[in-house]
């Protein structure tokens, strides 16, 4: 399909999950969703999956951005392709990617940085291209989040924003690699660098924690600790890898002492800052941080797929509920309860 050839597409209703307030239920309306622009998709929402950081957002007192449609994991198949497409069209399988790659800037075509200048991580609840909204409703704007808004039946990105994946691939499971799982991979694999006979330590045992867990023991750590306030998340990990559990809150002084590499991923629930005294550096320390588990979305997560389909990553064993989309409060209730992992939210047909 050559760029003078895109679909002519117009403006279409469906159904969207929308947030009109931090911490008050999804309220199903019907949204309008414009075509897509230039270097734009529109995508047909199979799955979505519910991430930490959609709940955080949406609790959050300090965002304004309201009313909103969350959602950044997701799998779909392309509906339309705006002017100057030509990497999809109608009915390419995707995944959605939060943070995109334009394949041209700074960061994208240096080995050191997975951080586009053009496709990073939107904050303003618009699209990349024009700094306006895709959905409405009754007219009036409805803001995205991350150029994403997965909770829709239908959505529009950016095309530096998804992601072609093989038709024989289940996108009720693949949409798990579109921010949890593969983060935590790469946290293990690219950034930490694990190696064999390691010994890891993990802080949070969610999806992202235990996606860690599971790089390392791909990798051949030898002991796996696994550090979380909720205890009843320790018979899970063990199935992920995790080799010891520790919960904080049953001890009342520093466990450990040593050295090495700190690793931090994820969306904090409180305090952004981080403080530390000059002296933990002093023994050879090193604290990095990660977005996506450094990876670059468009060029490396086929590679994940490829390992899931050869069945050298068991992708399934995160997945705790399955939901239709009218039940996407509950999804919310359980991950706020701490009682899933990731759940996937199946669109209607």
């Amino acid at each position: 399909m050559d760029s003078s050839s895109h679909t002519q597409s117009q403006i279409i209703t469906c159904k969207a999950a929308v947030a009109w307030g931090p911490g008050q239920d999804l309220v199903m309306e019907d949204v309008e969703l414009s075509p897509p622009q230039s270097m734009e998709i529109r995508i047909k929402v199979v799955c979505t999956s519910l991430c930490r950081s959609d709940l955080s957002a949406w609790q959050s007192q300090s965002q304004e951005l309201f009313p909103r449609i969350f959602g950044h994991e997701a799998s779909g198949i392309v509906e339309s392709v705006g002017e100057g497409v030509t990497e999809f069209q109608e009915g390419d399988h995707v995944l959605t990617l939060f943070t995109g790659e334009c394949m041209t800037c700074k960061h994208c075509k240096s080995s050191e940085s997975n951080m586009c200048q053009v496709l990073g991580l939107e904050r303003r609840g618009v699209m990349h291209s024009d700094q306006k909204t895709r959905f409405t409703i009754k007219g009036k704007p409805v803001y995205h989040y991350c150029a994403v808004s997965s909770f829709s039946e239908y959505t529009v990105v950016h095309s530096g924003c998804a992601v072609k994946v093989r038709p024989d691939a289940p996108l009720e499971k693949l949409c798990l690699f579109s921010c949890g799982v593969a983060a935590g991979l790469g946290a293990a694999w690219k950034v930490a660098n694990i190696s064999k006979e390691s010994t890891v330590v993990i802080f949070g045992l969610g999806t992202v924690g235990l996606s860690v867990a599971l790089g390392a023991k791909i990798r051949g750590a030898s002991q796996i600790i696994g550090v979380d306030t909720n205890s009843d998340k320790f018979e899970r990990a063990r199935l992920f890898g995790i080799t010891d559990c520790l919960n904080p809150t049953d001890h009342d002084e520093p466990i450990h002492q040593g050295w090495g590499l700190t690793v931090t991923l994820g969306v904090p629930k409180m305090d952004p800052e981080v403080r530390a005294h000059y002296g933990l550096l002093l023994s050879g320390r090193t604290l990095k941080g990660t977005l996506f588990g450094g990876w670059k979305p468009k060029s490396e997560l086929p590679k994940l797929m490829d390992m899931y389909i050869r069945k050298e990553i068991p992708l399934d064993e995160f997945i705790t509920h399955n939901l239709q989309f009218v039940d996407i409060n509950k999804a919310f209730d359980l991950m706020n309860g701490g009682k899933c992992l990731r759940c996937v939210i199946h669109m209607p047909n």
